[in-house]
C-alpha cells in the first residue's frame, strides 16, 4: 500500500477511528494487524519475511537474557539470519550475474539459474531496525522484551516501515509500550507535516522526476542536457525521500508516536561530514554506531605507529573505517556497481575532508564569508555523486564523465538551460524552507508555532492556512505522472 493512493486514505481513516477508542494493549494489536495489512496489501507473501525477522530477533534477545554466557552466539544468530535473508533477496541476482560474467571471460559458459528473486519492499529498512534491537540488547543499551506483541509492533509499525526513518529500539519501543493519548495540537502538527510531504512528493518530486527520467532514458544526452537531468534528479531524490519521511512522521503523530527527523536541509551542507549529518540521518547514525565505530576502533588498535605519513593513527583509522562504512552503505542501497562507486566516492570525500582537517587544524579559523562558497562546492560534489547513483550502466557513466561542455549543439545548450530552469522553478519551495530555517527563522514545517506563549487560535489559524495552501497547490500543480517513492526499491 502506498501513501498517495485512495486505498491508504480509507485505511488510515478507519485505523484512526478505531484506534482511539481502544485500550492500550488493543491499540497495539490493531497497529500490528494494520501494519501487516499495509505491508502485505500487494504481495502477501512478503509477510513471512518480516515475521521471520521479528521472530528470530525476539528470541535472540530473549536468549541473551536467559543465557548470558551465550550472548555472543545469540547475537551472531541474529546477524547471520538477518543478513542471510537480506543478502539472498537483495544480492542473489547481482552475485549470479557477476560470477557468470567472470566465468565467461575465462571461456566458461554456464547456464544462469532459472530463478529471478523479487526484492521485498523495505527489507533493508526493517532488517536494520530489528537488528539494532538485538545489538543494543547485546551491548546492554536496551533490555530484552518479554512481549512478542510489542516487539512485532516495533518492527512492523506501518508509517515508516517501507522507507524509514530507521527507528532504534531505545527510542520507539518505549513509545510502543507506553500509554498514548490523543492530542489536538499533535494532530494539527501531523496534518501540516502530511500536507507538506504530499506537496513535496506530488508537486516537486514527481514533476522534476519526469525531467530526470526522460534525460536518463536518452541514449546519448549532450553535456548540458545530462547535467540538467542530474540536477533534476538531485531535487527529486531529496523531495521524494524527505516527503516520505514527513508523511510517515505525520501519520505516526496521529497515532501518538514521534519519529525522528530524517533530513536537516542537506543541500546547505558546507562539507562531506556536514552533508551526512543532514542526509538520511537515521541511516547515517546506524552505520556510524554499528559499522564505522567498530571498524575504526579495530583499525586504531592494529596501527602500530603513532604517526604514519605525518598523520596520527586516529586519522588513518577514521579514513579506513569511513571507506569501509560508505562502501557498505553503497551496497545497502542496491546490488549494482554504480552504488559501489557512489559509496566509495563519498567515503573518499569524507576521508579527504578528515585529512584536510587534521593537516590544517592549527591554522583553521572560522571564516563566515566562505560559507556560501563551501555550500556551493559541496552541492556540486553532491550532484556528481548523484550521477553515480542514478546512472546504472557503467559504459554510460564513463561516457557521461567524458562529455565536454564545448562540444555541444545550440539546441543541446538551449534544451539543457530550459530543463535546468524548469527543475529549479519546481524546487523553489524547498530552497525557501531550507534557507529560512538555516538563517534562524522558524521552520515552516518541522518546528512551526511551538511557542507556548502564542495564543492557540493564532497557531491553529496559521497551520490551517498553510495546510490549505499546500493542498490547493497539490490540486493545481500536481504531476500528471505518478511515480513510486524512490526508496521503495531499497
Amino acid at each position: 500500500m502506498i501513501f498517495h493512493s485512495l486505498d491508504f486514505v480509507v485505511f488510515f481513516l478507519v485505523m484512526v477511528a478505531l484506534y482511539w477508542g481502544l485500550p492500550h494493549r488493543w491499540q497495539n494489536v490493531l497497529l500490528l494487524g494494520g501494519s501487516y495489512l499495509f505491508y502485505g496489501w500487494v504481495h502477501p507473501w512478503f509477510l513471512w519475511l518480516i515475521f521471520a525477522t521479528t521472530f528470530i530477533d525476539y528470541w535472540s534477545a530473549r536468549g541473551m537474557d536467559v543465557w548470558p554466557r551465550r550472548r555472543k552466539a545469540f547475537l551472531w544468530l541474529s546477524i547471520v539470519t538477518n543478513f542471510g535473508l537480506l543478502g539472498f533477496f537483495k544480492y542473489f541476482n547481482f552475485f549470479v550475474d557477476n560470477v557468470a560474467g567472470l566465468l565467461a571471460l575465462a571461456g566458461w559458459q554456464i547456464p544462469r539459474p532459472m530463478l529471478d528473486v523479487l526484492l521485498p519492499v523495505g527489507i533493508s529498512f526493517y532488517t536494520f531496525q530489528s537488528m539494532s534491537y538485538t545489538i543494543d540488547v547485546y551491548r546492554g543499551h536496551a533490555k530484552a522484551r518479554t512481549s512478542f506483541l510489542d516487539m512485532a509492533t516495533f518492527v512492523a509499525f506501518f508509517p515508516h516501515l517501507v522507507a524509514g526513518p530507521i527507528m532504534r529500539a531505545t527510542n520507539l519501543l518505549p513509545q510502543v509500550e507506553g500509554e498514548r493519548r490523543f492530542s489536538p495540537s499533535a494532530a494539527r502538527d501531523a496534518t501540516l507535516l502530511v500536507a507538506w510531504g504530499f506537496f513535496k512528493k506530488l508537486v516537486i518530486a514527481d514533476n522534476v522526476g519526469t525531467i530526470a527520467n526522460k534525460v536518463f532514458a536518452l541514449k546519448a544526452p549532450e553535456f548540458y542536457v545530462l547535467w540538467a537531468g542530474v540536477f533534476a534528479f538531485c531535487i527529486q531524490i531529496y523531495a521524494d525521500f524527505s516527503a516520505y519521511t514527513d508523511i510517515a512522521r505525520g501519520v505516526a503523530k496521529w497515532f501518538g508516536f514521534d519519529l525522528i527527523k530524517n533530513f536537516e536541509h542537506p543541500y546547505l551542507a558546507t562539507g562531506p561530514t556536514d552533508f551526512w549529518r543532514r542526509w538520511n540521518i537515521s541511516l547515517s547514525t546506524w552505520f556510524r554506531d554499528y559499522v564505522f565505530l567498530p571498524v575504526a576502533y579495530t583499525l586504531s588498535d592494529r596501527i602500530e605507529s603513532d604517526r604514519v605519513f605525518f598523520l596520527d593513527a586516529t586519522t588513518w583509522a577514521y579514513v579506513g573505517g569511513m571507506l569501509v562504512t560508505m562502501l557498505t552503505a553503497g551496497l545497502w542501497h542496491g546490488a549494482s556497481w554504480n552504488f559501489v562507486i557512489w559509496g566509495t566516492y563519498h567515503g573518499v570525500l569524507l576521508g579527504l575532508a578528515r585529512i584536510a582537517g587534521a593537516v590544517g587544524r592549527r591554522r583553521r579559523r572560522r571564516r563566515r564569508w566562505l560559507t556560501p562558497f563551501q555550500v556551493a562546492g559541496m552541492f556540486l560534489l553532491t550532484n556528481l555523486g548523484w550521477l553515480f547513483f542514478r546512472e546504472t550502466e557503467l559504459a554510460a557513466l564513463v561516457r557521461d564523465l567524458t562529455l565536454s561542455p564545448f562540444q555541444t549543439t545550440v539546441l543541446g545548450r538551449q534544451t539543457g538551460v530550459y530543463l535546468f530552469l524548469l527543475a529549479a522553478l519546481y524546487s523553489v519551495p524547498l530552497w525557501i524552507q531550507s534557507v529560512w530555517a538555516e538563517l534562524g527563522g522558524v521552520d515552516l514545517v518541522g518546528a512551526m508555532l511551538h511557542d507556548e506563549a502564542a495564543p492557540d487560535f493564532r497557531r491553529v489559524a496559521v497551520q490551517a492556512c498553510l495546510s490549505g495552501l499546500l493542498f490547493a497547490g497539490l490540486l493545481v500543480l500536481h504531476s500528471t505522472a505518478s511515480l513510486d517513492f524512490i526508496y521503495f526499491r531499497f
